[in-house]
């Protein structure tokens, strides 16, 4: 497999707006021929959908409800994220999950938008792709119920503990590794020598999280083989190997879309 999966990039946001087309080309000169797009609302669904359409093939959409959405008024939004995913098939159901940093507010809705999603994600055959900061475990707990099910997903921009890892991938989960692995304090150094790559998968969160050297600028999918690079370091494994079985789980987790 000579070539790159990124599994979770919102290239379709507005910081792609006036190099869009640059930025695809970069991806191809770097051989990232897929490219995973998570919705976060109903406000990205259509930005979302026109990217795909231009880029048919190479970028991919998802359909979910982002847990920063969910307000007061999440069963409107989970309305038309069921809407769509009725209409047509998805990859996954994402971007969804919890979020404990920026609102506790409305942890219960939380709860409430995760079991939905899962719902519709066993329904339909579909992998969830989690978002998960400063809530790893209650995230777990949320999926101890399902564990005998077929549910599987990623953990997106992981950034736990070897103990959190082993649980999340006994659990049959994958995790999404990105920018962070490059971090001098990002603390995967001391969790992907043990845990090797068996159960990763190459993400950027673009336009997030960029790696060094590049950390504090916009990232994008081009930047994976850097991230592909930092992991081979820290795991001893060949870059080549690192692309082929990460390349391999991201398969198995969107059913070859």
């Amino acid at each position: 497999m000579s070539y790159w999966t990124d599994t979770h990039a919102h290239i379709y946001l507005g910081d792609f707006d006036p190099d869009r087309s640059d930025m695809m080309e970069r991806c191809r000169d770097n051989s990232v021929k897929k490219i995973f797009m998570p919705n976060i609302d109903h406000t990205s669904i259509d930005r979302m959908m026109e990217v795909e359409m231009k880029y048919a093939g190479h970028c991919i959409s998802m359909m979910g409800l982002h847990p920063c959405s969910v307000k007061k008024d999440f069963e409107k939004e989970l309305y038309q994220v069921e809407q769509w995913l009725s209409k047509r098939k998805f990859s996954a159901i994402g971007e969804m999950g919890t979020d404990l940093y920026w609102d506790k507010t409305f942890w219960e809705q939380q709860k409430e938008a995760f079991k939905v999603q899962v719902g519709w994600a066993l329904k339909l055959e579909l992998p969830i792709i989690l978002h998960t900061r400063e809530s790893i475990d209650e995230t777990i707990e949320l999926l101890q119920p399902y564990v005998s099910s077929r549910l599987t997903g990623i953990f997106h921009c992981f950034s736990g503990t070897l103990e959190q890892a082993q649980k999340i991938t006994g659990m049959g989960f994958f995790l999404g590794i990105g920018g962070v692995a490059t971090f001098k304090n990002g603390g995967l150094d001391a969790v992907l020598p043990e845990l090797g790559i068996d159960k990763i998968v190459l993400e950027t969160d673009s336009p997030y999280l960029a790696p060094v050297p590049f950390r504090g600028k916009r990232n994008e999918p081009s930047y994976i083989p850097i991230i592909a690079k930092k992991i081979s370091e820290l795991t001893k494994f060949p870059v080549e190997e690192v692309q082929s079985i990460t390349n391999s789980n991201a398969e198995k987790v969107f059913n070859n879309n």
